[in-house]
């Protein structure tokens, strides 16, 4: 079926990029789903398959490329959105999770699987990209007071939006609708087991996405989801289901820290030291706000592991960057010598 660049999510910001010529001869695709070996991009001619070259750059599905008329990569087309992390384990790397997202439904269900800091990690997340974040709360149907969850997560920041949900009833899941016109962009983020894919079946309203079952054990679904994918849901938007995330370490995540508890600034701007540490100094007014209730200590605490956390990982990624430049300019150096000593003789 033949698609229109702007129901894939094409804006004057792209076409604004392109030269004439490009205009003329140029083909602008973007990058529905990614694999090991090549990415699956989706154009108005259709859809096609592009090797992945170690000569291109780091590129993330949602991002939009352009190609020639043989359909060549080109280059990427600037992002005006992007996720990332640091790589899960003890990889040294930055990942892409994906590019140009409009709004990012941070999926958290109403069981045991239920974390203030978890979410509010994904929030740094989201205000980091500057992607709108929209909390939805799965699993509401097994829930006895989800509208007690929803207050608890009111409280992070009352300009956020909250949805509690039933991800297997349509009609619950239609309070998403608003985000979800022609062309818009949805990123869906969360830990493995919060209900993504039941939530993705009900969008798109069939099983494409296979779910697990639920351990009674441990209250906690299967991770079932295992590539990046473009889908796109009969609303008009596109969705991008992402794997449940074991695990997600913010990597030069400052900003986006500073936004998500942007409460506790605001409180630091009226301690008596510009440099309180909000321990133990007099004066201190975080302290006050957590002693008269206006802050909870648990906050406060999350909030100093992620300052702590992305500021360690942006450094590591930075010396890493740094090493790999110094080992590139010695390796093109021996090459250089070795040219000049085989053409010596």
């Amino acid at each position: 079926m033949q698609q229109t660049l702007a129901n894939l999510g094409w804006r004057s910001t792209f076409q604004q990029q392109l030269s004439l010529n490009e205009l003329e001869t140029g083909i602008p695709a973007r990058i529905i789903a990614q694999h090991r070996s090549e990415y699956v991009l989706q154009s108005k001619q259709g859809e096609i398959h592009l090797p992945i070259l170690s000569s291109m750059p780091q590129l993330a599905v949602g991002d939009w490329l352009l190609l020639d008329q043989h359909q060549q990569f080109v280059r990427e087309l600037e992002r005006f959105s992007l996720f990332s992390r640091k790589a899960a384990g003890h990889k040294n790397a930055l990942q892409l999770i994906a590019a140009n997202v409009d709004t990012a439904l941070i999926v958290s269900s109403l069981n045991h699987n239920f974390n203030l800091n978890r979410l509010e990690r994904y929030l740094a997340l989201a205000h980091e990209a500057q992607v709108e974040p929209l909390v939805v709360l799965s699993k509401a149907d097994l829930c006895p007071n989800p509208e007690d969850y929803v207050q608890q997560v009111q409280k992070l920041d009352r300009r956020l939006v909250v949805e509690a949900i039933n991800g297997l009833d349509t009609q619950s899941v239609n309070k998403l609708r608003p985000w979800c016109g022609v062309g818009q962009t949805l990123a869906l983020l969360g830990s493995s087991g919060v209900g993504k894919s039941t939530l993705v079946n009900t969008l798109l309203g069939q099983a494409t996405q296979h779910t697990g079952a639920i351990s009674a054990e441990q209250d906690k679904g299967r991770h079932t989801t295992t590539a990046r994918s473009l889908l796109a849901i009969p609303m008009g938007a596109l969705l991008l289901d992402t794997p449940g995330m074991r695990e997600l370490q913010l990597s030069d995540c400052e900003a986006g820290v500073a936004a998500t508890f942007a409460d506790i600034s605001e409180w630091a701007q009226h301690c008596r030291f510009v440099d309180c540490e909000h321990e133990s100094e007099p004066g201190c007014a975080v302290q006050a706000a957590i002693q008269a209730g206006d802050l909870e200590l648990r906050r406060l605490q999350n909030y100093r592991k992620l300052q702590r956390e992305q500021a360690h990982n942006a450094a590591s990624l930075a010396e890493k960057h740094a090493t790999d430049k110094r080992f590139g300019r010695l390796i093109k150096s021996i090459q250089k010598a070795q040219h000049q000593e085989k053409h010596r003789y």
